[in-house]
């Protein structure tokens, strides 16, 4: 059962990420993007990584993704402009692709081999054992970077106060 989920959220992923690059209209192409990320999060999911998919879904599902639609539509893309189309792309789209079909083939070797979704550690992944990291042999890193950033945020809001004459 999990196996079959696996590879369907897989398919799935390849074509819409396919369906990325191949769209002509800019608004559609991040909205294949925003189902392309949603299908990584069912990943994570599936190899126990929750604290990984509420991220993902949070963050480039909900932050990066409605930035880059405001961008999109603020920049107006859906003028009739052609892209520049030289031999340079052109080669370099014929590597891409070659370097593609070469990972692909490499993946359907590397699961011939092992099944991908088999754990050797059921508990990896959890928020339980993140925290007991974090807050254990982490304690002291963890609570340095979060003085950084405190003092990064105290410094940015004092550099965009402005100045009373």
């Amino acid at each position: 059962m999990g196996t079959s989920v696996f590879y369907f959220v897989a398919t799935l992923s390849v074509i819409f990420s396919l369906m990325v690059i191949f769209s002509k209209n800019p608004v559609h192409s991040v909205l294949y993007l925003i189902v392309t990320f949603f299908t990584f999060t069912v990943h994570y999911i599936l190899l126990n990584a929750q604290f990984l998919a509420v991220v993902n879904f949070i963050v480039y599902m909900g932050a990066i993704m409605v930035l880059f639609l405001f961008v999109l539509m603020l920049l107006n893309l859906n003028k009739d402009n052609e892209p520049l189309k030289s031999t340079l792309v052109k080669v370099v789209g014929v590597i891409a692709g070659c370097c593609l079909v070469v990972t692909l083939v490499g993946t359907l070797k590397a699961t011939a081999i092992s099944d991908p979704v088999i754990l050797r550690n059921p508990n990896l992944g959890l928020v339980k054992n993140l925290g007991k990291e974090l807050f254990g042999p982490f304690m002291l890193p963890f609570e340095l970077c979060s003085i950084l950033l405190l003092s990064a945020m105290v410094g940015a809001i004092l550099l965009t106060k402005k100045e009373k004459v």
